[in-house]
């Protein structure tokens, strides 16, 4: 139980998941600590290294470093970029590597562009064949992260890395270097623009053909319009949320905008923490490694995170396998029963209609995370990169004479609008709750979506391509109460893809007065939400699952309120009914899915995180 005075006693469903987990993760969590004790104890191979070897680690860096580096008396931070100027959210990134290398002398260490990952925009690929190599480019990023650190000349790490995609896997990927000194380093949201609710108006509006192509392009322009993040709170932001919460982020740094100097005294700090922990034989102060911050206390804190704010449903993926990476077993039970008790205390957008930049003027993470403490609902007695206790991050930063300094955050919220006190939340749970039933297990969030919506009863029609149900639409076929059955969306089936371009669709026909609802075994955007959405399913279509069984016309039962997921047909029928795939063949070739047969062949369930690199223990 943590001592903090913020956090007197923790809340007993906390402390019971929490054991839970603990229990289930023992020999994995045991065998991770021990690979991760072998590597420390084997330390950077410069020491040991052939001259040859040597000399090609620092053949390229200026003579003061290949000096340090040489004669192996200062730390070596090696930086793992996901930079491109494509991703606004990675485009600050361009200057980071050599600023950080400044800082990094200026403090007696050196610094070196260790490796880059592959960095992809779903914004860009929505509804398009790329969207299939979404979800496995996130272990791309992993394996090309480890290939970074492979050379084992680096004392500590930086991770730069922001959206969708990129977070998870550079952390899956950190993981096994786990024994390195490790922070991740943000950018920052964009300034506010046109309106999330404006935007989505358009969105429908266009779905309508009351407006054109020019006038939804302006209205996307308007919202999307400079470096940074985009300031909905889709999967990148709630990224950001999970690496401060899990103490992996300099506390309040996360929602800073870029180019500002605040930022850039973030920056440098985040080099100096890095410094800090290496080992003492490396000329660190407080050591501290990765693998001593990721355990159990501060995956279920990211679970009470992502729950509070009302986060995106890709990470009942994405943590399921990050965790997995440091040999943490967790699954839905686990976040369904957090959801019951932790309460949503921000309403941004798809929740509400601010963005991520009014959640930092309002409080932001500093004031969210003392509710939480205060209320029992997040283990203090963690550690992070500024040392041991969660209750470090109830501060925020700011420059005091142009001097990073931190101090308290205001007692009460800047606006009751976006971010409330647990005493008075916008809602008792966390709207996000386990679905269960004949068509197999599955996750609904509800934050977002009106009580009035919740409950869906309809018959349902099955498709099995997201183009296929758009054309319905425009055809005025979907004029109606209906469930959209969409099979054959798994990662094994087509990679998963996000089906986000439905949202503006079905947002039409339920705007309408229909009873309208998705169920799926595909992925939905963090930036969807109105519209009831039974996502996930699993087993998937492609592995017999029984959302395969699924007829048009059938009655389907989805409930948010209660978590029943089931189809009206009788038992005999049902079991008789044959689970035959259609032809998948269009999904395996183009813009390079024919690279990720492999992938596809060899991907686990949603419920295990959906990664071809968890068939086998990790850990071993």
């Amino acid at each position: 139980m943590t001592t903090s005075p913020l956090n007197p006693g923790l809340h007993p469903v906390l402390a019971a998941v929490t054991e839970r987990i603990t229990r289930r993760s023992a020999a994995a969590r045991a065998d991770y600590l021990a690979l991760m004790a072998r590597a420390r104890k084997a330390g950077t191979q410069r020491k040991g290294m052939g001259c040859a070897n040597l000399a090609h680690a620092f053949a390229a860096s200026p003579a003061h470093d290949k000096l340090a580096i040489k004669e192996q008396k200062a730390p070596n931070i090696g930086i793992v970029t996901a930079y491109n100027d494509m991703l606004s959210a990675h485009q600050p990134y361009a200057t980071y590597p050599e600023f950080i290398k400044q800082v990094a002398r200026a403090h007696g260490g050196t610094a070196q562009v260790a490796g880059g990952v592959p960095a992809m925009c779903d914004g860009i690929t929505q509804g398009a064949e790329g969207m299939e190599l979404s979800l496995f480019s996130r272990d791309v990023i992993a394996m090309a992260a480890a290939v970074a650190l492979s050379h084992k000349t680096f004392d500590a790490a930086l991770y730069l890395g922001v959206c969708d995609k990129i977070v998870p896997g550079l952390l899956i990927g950190a993981l096994r270097f786990g024994h390195l000194a490790t922070v991740f380093v943000p950018a920052g949201p964009m300034t506010s623009g046109l309106p999330n609710d404006q935007k989505a108006k358009v969105r429908q509006q266009y779905a309508q053909g009351q407006v054109t192509r020019d006038a939804l392009l302006e209205a996307e322009s308007a919202s999307y319009h400079s470096a940074g993040t985009c300031t909905f709170y889709g999967t990148a932001n709630s990224n950001q949320m999970m690496m401060e919460i899990m103490g992996l982020h300099l506390p309040g740094s996360s929602f800073i905008n870029p180019g500002t100097t605040l930022r850039e005294a973030l920056t440098a700090e985040a080099v100096r923490r890095a410094l800090a922990q290496v080992p003492a034989e490396a000329g660190g102060q407080a050591p501290m490694s990765l693998a001593d911050i990721v355990d159990e206390k501060a995956i279920v804190n990211t679970i009470v995170g992502l729950l509070a704010t009302g986060g995106s449903t890709n990470h009942t993926i994405h943590l399921i396998a990050m965790a997995r990476s440091a040999g943490v077993l967790i699954d839905w039970d686990d976040f369904s029963e957090l959801s019951a008790v932790v309460p949503l205390l921000a309403r941004i957008y798809p929740n509400g209609s601010a963005d991520v930049n009014h959640f930092q003027a309002a409080g932001g993470m500093g004031f969210l995370i003392r509710e939480l403490l205060a209320a029992g609902l997040l283990h203090d007695d963690v550690n992070t990169v500024v040392g041991r206790g969660l209750h470090r991050y109830t501060q925020e930063p700011w420059l005091n004479d142009g001097q990073l300094a931190w101090r308290d955050v205001p007692a009460t919220s800047g606006d009751l609008g976006v971010l409330r006190p647990v005493a008075e939340p916008f809602s008792a749970d966390g709207g996000l709750k386990l679905m269960q039933g004949n068509l197999g297990r599955a996750v609904i969030k509800t934050s977002a979506v009106k009580p009035e919506h919740r409950v869906v009863r309809a018959p349902a029609i099955v498709f099995h391509d997201q183009q296929d149900m758009l054309e319905a639409f425009q055809k005025g076929e979907l004029e109606r109460d209906f469930v959209a059955v969409l099979t054959y969306q798994g990662p094994r089936a087509n990679g998963m893809p996000e089906l986000h371009k439905l949202t503006p669709a079905l947002g039409v026909l339920q705007d309408k007065g229909f009873k309208v609802a998705l169920v799926t075994d595909g992925r939905m955007s963090g930036a969807s939400g109105k519209v009831p959405a039974a996502i996930h399913v699993s087993p998937e279509a492609v592995d017999n699952g029984p959302i395969a069984r699924v007829r048009t016309g059938d009655v389907i039962v989805l409930d948010g309120t209660t978590g029943e997921l089931r189809a009206e047909v009788d038992a005999a029928t049902w079991a008789a009914r044959s689970t035959e795939a259609p032809d998948l063949s269009g999904n395996e070739a183009g813009v390079g899915r024919e690279l990720f047969g492999l992938f596809r062949q060899n991907a686990g369930s949603a419920e295990s995180g959906g990664s071809p690199l968890f068939g086998h223990a990790l850990h071993l």
